[in-house]
Formats: structure tokens, C-alpha cells, sequence
């Protein structure tokens, strides 16, 4: 169910899923996204009896409506962070959620913030991926919470389950479904290693040297925008807020190898 809060970020919009086995009165709602009545109430309306509120990440587009809708669906709400849970324990990696016969596995992907988890639909080799892949363009990595170390790893275990023909698409929360999951994790590691690499080149010319930055170079006040201007140069300057983030977390990377 898509969420009316379209934008630069959210892309059309926050996706809310309603996992529930065919046949079944019970489901699982995953990020139920912003307060709009509208949305909330078509939720509802196909979600039957909701055993649980899952959010992938503490994000506002994700989890702004979701105790309000937990409380009243009669059910708790579950992040891997405790403090986005409410009346219900935190995740674990790992963890099964049964309901009405579907099996959902969760799975901590941290990388674009680190409470970030995806959701195993086996059944239907399907794999929800929050933020950590979007249904068109890269996601952001928002420094400090998110790191790029961790991002890659992320993938690393995302692109893992395709090789075991455990996953063949990706549900992402922002965007349209990806039927070639093994394509778009590829593209994603690519791009970013690219991307990492002309922010390693655009340092000299910027008056520092790529092997012996400072371990707190992603804290300067000014070089992560110099460097954007730079390496973003082709991308739209409405974007360049959410660039600086990821340069930061690539200073970061960069400076801890």
C-alpha cells in the first residue's frame, strides 16, 4: 500500500506491506509509514487481524504512524532499535515471525542507519529490504548512524541468499518491486565502489592524500561539501544534503582502512 509522502527522498512514496499468507485472516504490517488517515484506514481495511507493526529502521517516513496504528490494530510494534518497540520485544537476527502460516525471517542489514533489518518471504523468494535497496536510484548512507563498512557487508549477505536461491526479487520500501535481485545488488556494490573511488581521487585536489587521512576527516566542517561538488557534480543540487551524508560515511570508510 503506497503512502501519500512522495519527495526527493521517499521517492512515490513510503511502501507499506501487509505480509499475510493467502487464505488467512492474519498479518503482518510493515512500516505503516506517515499519520494520513486516508492510508492508515485502507491498511486496515485489507490487513485483517494484525499480529504485529514491524518497522525496518527508525526513520519518520517509516515509523511516524507506527504505535498509533499498532494501538489501534491490538498489537505491539517491533524495530530492531528497543526504543521504537512499544508493548513488544525488539527484533533479533534471525527471528521467525509465524502468522497464519507465513514464515518471515528477519535479518539485520545495517549500513544505510544501524538499526536497519530486511524480511525474508521465502515463499515467495522475496526479500524486503527497507531502505537498504529502493525500487529506483541508490539509497543514502546517513552518516553517523549509517557506515559504509557495514553497507557492504549488508549486501554482501543480501547477495548471498540469491546465490542460494533463497531470494530471486527485492520488495524495497520506496519504489516499485525489483524482479532481478542479483542485477540490482551488483549495481549497488559497483556504483558505490565507484562512487569511492572519485571521492579518493577528488582528494588531492582538494590538498589531502587518500592514505593518510585523519581519523576524524568525516567531521570537517567543509571538505565533505568540497568534495561533493566535486564528485556530485552531475547530480541535481537539490541532492547534495543527502550526498554530503554519504561522503561523510566514505571519508569515514576511507579513513579507517
Amino acid at each position: 500500500m503506497l503512502a501519500p509522502n512522495p519527495g526527493i527522498m521517499t521517492l512515490d512514496g513510503t511502501n507499506t506491506w501487509i505480509l499475510r499468507e493467502p487464505g488467512s485472516g492474519r498479518s503482518i504490517v510493515v512500516d505503516p509509514g506517515p499519520l494520513d488517515d486516508g492510508h492508515l484506514d485502507a491498511v486496515a481495511a485489507v490487513a485483517g487481524e494484525v499480529d504485529a507493526v514491524v518497522v525496518t529502521h527508525h526513520h519518520y517516513d517509516h515509523t511516524e504512524a507506527a504505535r498509533s496504528f499498532a494501538e489501534r490494530m491490538g498489537c505491539g510494534v517491533r524495530g530492531l532499535d528497543p526504543e521504537q518497540c512499544w508493548r513488544a520485544d525488539p527484533l533479533a537476527d534471525g527471528e521467525v515471525l509465524s502468522v497464519g502460516g507465513l514464515d518471515v525471517e528477519v535479518l539485520t542489514t545495517p549500513g544505510h542507519t544501524t538499526d536497519s533489518i530486511s524480511l525474508l518471504v521465502e515463499a515467495d523468494g522475496a526479500l524486503l529490504t527497507g531502505d537498504m535497496v529502493l525500487g529506483r536510484g541508490t539509497t543514502v548512507i546517513v552518516h553517523p548512524d549509517g557506515d559504509l563498512g557495514s553497507y557492504f557487508d549488508s549486501i554482501a549477505r543480501m547477495r548471498a541468499l540469491v546465490t542460494s536461491g533463497r531470494v530471486a526479487s527485492l520488495w524495497p520500501a520506496h519504489g516499485p518491486v525489483l524482479p532481478d535481485a542479483a542485477g540490482v545488488l551488483d549495481h549497488y556494490v559497483v556504483h558505490r565502489r565507484d562512487r569511492l573511488a572519485q571521492v579518493e581521487a577528488a582528494l588531492p585536489r582538494l590538498g589531502l592524500s587518500p592514505t593518510d587521512l585523519p581519523p576524524d576527516v568525516a567531521e570537517h566542517p567543509t571538505l565533505p561539501r568540497q568534495v561533493v561538488e566535486v564528485v556530485y557534480a552531475d547530480v541535481d543540487s537539490s541532492l547534495w544534503d543527502a550526498a554530503e551524508s554519504s561522503v561523510r560515511a566514505q571519508l569515514a570508510y576511507l579513513a579507517r582502512r
